[in-house]
């Protein structure tokens, strides 16, 4: 048996009867809509993200991440409007990919990114990756976020961050955003992680599990972990990370069936 724990006080996010909300999906990157448009055509499906579909249940899908080059490409691409419009129509969040490589890119640099995916994209969020989780960084990062609310609207509400450090981090980043990566590795590791006490302080709701190499056998297993450890949104695939292969760039072989399992609205 892994190892689990349910620190007092952790709210379980699945639909139990404590009024919060079901554990959902989030997708952190896709392989580009030229070469893969049938998985964004999947992923803006009607009935998968907020807006209900031919069952008038809403789907479980949170958000996807866009990553054209890195960040948002030199120009606008042609290919990846489109896909951003379809998502928005189904009512899914669309996060531009903001890589803040351990804290060392300057403030300048990440905000002229998040222009051009505003502008070119009408982004919804932002996904910043690779970031730091030290207390010598927070200011940094309180600083960017600050910045990014600001082009967003100004309104926790009006947009989406996530943050996605390299390891552990300060529970101060969590005030800088509205969801914190606090697991993001192999399903070898997962099925004995345990979730930092501090987390069981906040609603499930303010957390993202990323987990690849998941063998379909062991699919619910990991759901139950998400769940007892308290987490609200998950990143669950089959893909393998390995010689420059980026596990997210393709959905999930059991896709259907995590859609249809967290997603009572949705069948396969």
């Amino acid at each position: 048996m892994p190892y689990l724990t349910t620190p007092p006080g952790r709210a379980r996010p699945a639909g139990d009867g404590s009024g919060v909300r079901r554990l959902g999906l989030g997708v952190p990157g896709c392989a580009h809509p030229m070469l893969a448009p049938a998985e964004w055509a999947e992923l803006s499906r009607p009935g998968v993200g907020a807006f209900p579909g031919a069952e008038r249940e809403a789907g479980p899908l949170h958000w996807v991440v866009l990553d054209i080059a890195d960040g948002p490409g030199a120009r606008p691409d042609p290919y990846c409007a489109p896909a951003a419009a379809a998502l928005r129509s189904a009512g899914v969040a669309l996060l531009g990919r903001l890589d803040m490589r351990d804290g060392t890119r300057t403030f300048g640099e990440l905000v002229s990114e998040a222009h051009r995916f505003l502008d070119w994209y009408r982004v919804d969020g932002f996904h910043l990756v690779h970031a730091p989780g030290g207390a010598d960084r927070l200011g940094h990062v309180q600083r960017l976020a600050a910045t990014l609310r600001a082009l967003l609207g100004g309104e926790r509400d009006g947009g989406h961050l996530v943050l996605a450090p390299g390891g552990p981090s300060h529970p101060a980043y969590l005030e800088c955003v509205d969801q914190l990566v606090t697991y993001a590795g192999n399903w070898a590791d997962y099925r004995w992680s345990q979730a930092e006490e501090w987390t069981a302080a906040h609603p499930a709701e303010r957390f993202c599990h990323q987990v690849h190499s998941l063998p379909r056998l062991h699919l619910e297993e990991a759901l139950r972990i998400a769940r007892w450890q308290g987490a609200g949104t998950v990143c669950f695939t089959d893909r393998t990370r390995g010689a420059g292969r980026d596990p997210w760039e393709t959905l999930p072989g059991y896709w259907d069936e995590i859609v249809s399992c967290l997603g009572p609205g949705v069948s396969e």
